[in-house]
């Protein structure tokens, strides 16, 4: 039995299919059954409720043989940490009671860099949470999922896409639906054994220029970059609803981005993903922005 959380979220939903289509028994925590397609709610078993919770969790965990835990961040905690780390604590707990073998954690890059990075920090904190458990492990390292332009399709129509990071900086960028797939590698298989961290580079490293410039040519209009004041973009999430301690993690991680922190592992053929981003702009962005 393979127990998921944020199985309706970006990669969730997709590991969710992938595994129902791989006719592995998934068993998925989520809040709302209602936001599961019908087909999944129908091949998955369910159970209602937050993975925050203990007696959700004991539910979810009884005969679980792997879990795949993902931590949406939380935009009115406290810190980074309560988001990552305090939240997972039942989690943990979980594994222990019930024992469960094996776990995959969603994660980040930079690992043992010694830069402060907000959320990402506080997600190599919580990978610490899940190895004291004694279970094995394994840390999806991740670089910035191509999947955040989609938060830009109304700026993108109007031929912008803004960031923060120096146009001409360039750093590894990957794809939700290899995530997915290299999620679905690790709990589909019974043999592997130990913690260790998997660094994933996804597809390619690519500047906000580049960007700009691959979506000038997929959506047939111009798009430039515009690079914009990291105190505004703040004070702008702060508007939308986060806490001032969650806004400023999102500005510090941006930061350690451009020191490099997703940027200190090779790239080689093993920790590289498929999906370039001309392909995922062809697929996912240009739908959205020629409707």
């Amino acid at each position: 039995m393979i127990v998921l959380t944020a199985p309706t979220g970006q990669i969730g939903s997709k590991l969710a299919a992938t595994l129902l289509r791989q006719s592995e028994p998934v068993r998925l925590v989520v809040r709302d059954p209602g936001k599961l397609p019908a087909g999944v709610r129908e091949r998955a078993e369910v159970v209602a409720g937050s993975h925050r919770d203990r007696d959700v969790l004991d539910r979810a965990l009884e005969g679980a043989d792997a879990l795949f835990w993902l931590m949406p961040a939380a935009p009115a905690a406290s810190s980074p940490y309560e988001a990552y780390v305090t939240a997972s604590i039942p989690g943990a707990d979980a594994v222990v009671r019930h024992a469960v073998p094996r776990v995959v954690v969603v994660s980040a890059l930079g690992r043992g860099s010694q830069i402060y990075a907000g959320h990402i920090s506080a997600s190599h904190a919580m990978e610490d949470l899940f190895r004291s458990t004694g279970a094995h492990v394994r840390a999806l390292a991740l670089p910035t999922f191509m999947d955040n332009v989609l938060r830009q399709v109304a700026a993108l129509k109007d031929g912008v896409l803004p960031g923060t990071l120096p146009a001409g900086f360039r750093m590894p960028w990957i794809a939700t639906k290899d995530i997915a797939a290299l999620a679905a590698r690790y709990l589909s298989d019974r043999t592997w054994a130990g913690q260790g961290t998997v660094e994933t580079l996804g597809g390619e490293d690519l500047s906000h220029e580049d960007i700009a410039a691959i979506l000038t040519d997929v959506l047939g209009r111009p798009v430039r970059y515009q690079p914009g004041d990291r105190a505004a973009a703040k004070e702008f999430l702060v508007g939308r609803g986060l806490s001032e301690a969650m806004a400023q993690s999102v500005i510090d991680m941006d930061v350690a981005g451009e020191r490099g922190i997703n940027s200190a592992t090779p790239r080689t053929a093993e920790n590289t993903t498929p999906t370039t981003f001309r392909e995922f702009a062809e697929e996912a962005v240009k739908p959205l922005v020629t409707a």
